[in-house]
């Protein structure tokens, strides 16, 4: 037995080279598509695998189940799931330019309902992927790698002859890279490719004069056209694309808008949360042109129907509609591909090169092994026309002969040993026979028939067929010229027979602009019941109702329709509120939940403490915790822009008892739950941060906790409720901070 041997490394440079090996892994073998075919390897592993198993487009579809199944156990040894997946969006014509593969049965919908099972759905190929796609593999076009368990041959790049990177896009996420290609329109990709082939110094700009920009399956709108040739140049940027919206009339003098193009980015749950984005823009009083909303798509297409009020302004409503909704959406590219073995981010020009050149390759090849078997018919063909010119000497031989063996190489080198001829003359001719070895074994596998007259003539005929082949191969092999034609030949075919009509307008539109109305700036107040349904009054509702309204509900603020309040909860955090998000109306409406408008959360948190966000700006706060912890904060601190902040800091297991507005008049009582009274004056307590936890306001006995705090000012007589009797706060001994205070008995 050999010896062992240990090496010793840094482990720091055994995870580094362990990482990028995997990383390279993923993104060769797994998230990126090759620039060649434009797929990436569980696409191609499909493709081929249906193709292996005759699931052609003229032949029954067949269960998807068995086609995963069967590409898992020779080709792609990872998840059933991610088989299926690719093979449901090859099969998807609204996120594929051109679809690869053939569904039938439920293959999900644009609306992001997910395919069927796998063992309910059956699929086949398509006419394209078997001839554009697979086509010439019985031709050595491509080479064969072993699988991973090498007891298959899998193709390393599928014989695929348009840019499929271009025309079905791609997306996928690597390690540390992601690739994001748009769709294009065939017809348009395969002139830019005429174009290049023609004059491969073309630039760029030159060659958008053929393919405009992406055309993706969903159609709506590219507004941002002259942004795209920086796009297609550098390989990366972003794409603006609208939905299509039309203006139906309606009776009465209604309109309604009708979306029936949806940008390709909302795809999927993208169109719920349209919806849902529109009713809050109605909730929110973003709009009140709005009436309703409905969902009319259907396997004939797109339409989204948003009802309008009479007299609305459907200019600006769409751009509301595009500034506040998916509705105008960001495609973000970022053409990264496969190139020579390693990812590259590739313009528009380079990934037409990188196909040209696969093409060419293809094409020399496919004409290579063309003209091989060409020549090796030619000299069968050869072989037996010369062999019916002499065929009463072959015969001779044949008759004459012991065996296959002296027949043929009397035929092959003229050796005329062991053979019995009829004459001398028959003998010297048979030795000046020099057949090949092909011609000779051809000729002895001929069968009578192909003596008669017109046998032989039609051998003749396709002898000059087969010449004229050798050369019309030979011409291609040698001239570019003549290979250019015949690819770009092949190229219109499928333009003809496969392309369609471009779905994407692009167009340079102007930005979407609403112009919000303005809103009569007036005070309104604020109300809150004890189970936080809240709404706002006019002023003059509430005089009229005052009464009621202090009785009924918990909190009475008076602010702007324009403003905010602050909400203030037991675990330290302060809550925002817009008014405008608060229903207004009459005294006797329910009013919302707080929880629906703001980050409050009522089963987490209590509100404490609610101000008007401007009374925050001049204003002192006071704050106080069960621990005995106050402090003074600045107002100036709470006004944020966020509808959620840390008003406080808290000590482990505290939380705020109060939060009020204080001035250096007033003075402070704390109340403890053991009974404990402390007075003392607000201008002892610090300032601090609204991010400090504050300074001890009373000492407090073991397990007591303060329970209330109360201000009153001096000269005034200020009474409150403890233990079912009064204690008149103004009379009660003033002591200092930190101190344990006096107990009250009650």
């Amino acid at each position: 037995m050999s010896e062992s041997q240990i090496i010793r490394t840094e482990y720091s440079e055994v995870m580094k080279k362990s990482y990028i090996d995997y990383a390279m892994s993923v993104i060769v073998a797994r998230a990126l598509p090759d620039v060649r075919d434009g797929l990436k390897p569980v696409q191609r592993r499909t493709l081929y695998d249906m193709h292996e198993l005759g699931i052609r487009y003229d032949k029954p579809y067949r269960k998807c189940a068995r086609i995963v199944g069967d590409t898992m156990g020779k080709y792609h040894p990872h998840g059933d799931s991610s088989i299926y997946d690719a093979l449901v969006v090859m099969a998807q014509d609204f996120k594929k330019g051109m679809i690869l593969v053939d569904g039938h049965g439920n293959f999900g919908s644009i609306e992001g309902d997910g395919a069927a099972a796998m063992r309910y759905t059956e699929a086949r190929l398509t006419k394209l992927t078997q001839e554009v796609y697979l086509g010439d593999l019985d031709k050595n076009v491509i080479d064969f790698m072993p699988n991973f368990d090498e007891t298959e041959k899998e193709p390393v790049v599928l014989p695929v002859r348009i840019p499929n990177l271009l025309v079905n896009g791609a997306e996928g996420i690597a390690v540390g890279m992601a690739t994001s290609i748009p769709t294009h329109n065939l017809c348009e990709v395969i002139d830019a490719v005429k174009a290049y082939m023609k004059n491969d110094a073309i630039s760029t700009k030159q060659l958008m004069r053929y393919l405009k920009g992406p055309d993706f399956p969903t159609g709506g709108i590219v507004v941002n056209k002259d942004d795209l040739l920086g796009i297609y140049e550098s390989g990366q940027g972003k794409i603006k694309i609208r939905g299509t919206v039309e203006v139906e009339e309606l009776k009465g003098g209604k309109k309604q808008l009708v979306v029936t193009e949806i940008p390709y980015t909302m795809i999927g749950s993208g169109i719920g949360k349209f919806l849902n984005d529109v009713c809050n823009l109605v909730e929110t009083k973003k709009t009140s042109d709005i009436v309703d909303i409905s969902n009319q798509s259907s396997k004939d297409g797109i339409r989204i129907v948003i009802e309008l009020r009479r007299g609305a302004d459907v200019e600006n409503l769409k751009n509301l509609l595009y500034k506040k909704t998916r509705l105008e959406d960001t495609f973000g590219v970022n053409m990264l591909a496969v190139a020579n073995g390693k990812p590259e981010t590739l313009g528009l020009k380079s990934i037409i090169e990188h196909h040209v050149d696969f093409q060419f390759e293809l094409a020399t090849r496919k004409y290579q092994t063309l003209l091989t078997k060409e020549q090796d018919k030619k000299e069968i063909q050869e072989g037996l026309i010369k062999a019916c010119d002499v065929i009463d000497l072959i015969i001779e031989i044949l008759r004459g002969s012991k065996n296959v063996k002296d027949a043929k190489a009397c035929l092959t080198n003229g050796v005329t040993e062991g053979i019995h001829f009829k004459s001398n003359i028959s003998k010297k001719m048979a030795a000046m026979l020099c057949f090949t070895e092909r011609q000779a074994t051809a000729i002895l596998e001929m069968r009578l028939y192909r003596l008669i007259g017109l046998e032989i003539e039609a051998l003749q005929k396709e002898h000059e067929v087969t010449l004229k082949n050798i050369a019309h191969y030979e011409d291609i092999l040698n001239n570019y010229e003549s290979m250019s034609d015949v690819i770009m030949e092949e190229l219109d075919q499928y333009k003809k027979e496969f392309g369609r009509k471009r779905q994407t307008l692009i167009e340079n539109a102007e930005e979407a602009v609403f112009v919000e109305q303005k809103i009569e700036e007036r005070e309104v107040v604020f109300l809150m019941d004890r189970f936080g349904y809240s709404k706002t009054v006019d002023v003059a509702t509430y005089e009229r109702n005052k009464e009621a309204a202090d009785a009924e509900h918990k909190y009475v603020v008076h602010c702007m329709n324009t403003g905010k309040i602050c909400l203030f909860t037991d675990m330290g955090k302060m809550h925002q509120v817009k008014m405008m998000d608060l229903p207004f109306g009459k005294f006797r409406d329910k009013g919302t939940p707080i929880d629906n408008v703001s980050n409050f959360s009522s089963s987490e948190e209590q509100i404490i403490y609610i101000c008007d966000a401007e009374q925050t700006r001049f204003a002192m706060f006071l704050f106080a915790t069960k621990q005995g912890m106050i402090k003074r904060v600045e107002g100036s601190e709470f006004q944020v822009a966020k509808k959620t902040i840390a008003a406080t800091k808290l000590q482990e297991e505290d939380e705020v008892i109060a939060v009020t507005i204080v001035n250096d008049v007033q003075n402070i009582v704390l109340q403890t739950k053991g009974g404990y009274f402390l007075r003392f004056p607000a201008s002892e307590v610090p300032e601090k941060k609204k991010g400090a936890v504050g300074v001890r306001g009373i000492r407090l006995a073991k397990d007591d906790e303060l329970e209330n705090l109360y201000l009153f000012e001096e000269g005034t007589e200020s009474k409150v409720a403890y233990m079912e009797k009064e204690v008149t706060l103004n009379r009660l001994k003033s002591g200092k901070r930190d101190t344990k205070g006096v107990k009250n008995r009650g």
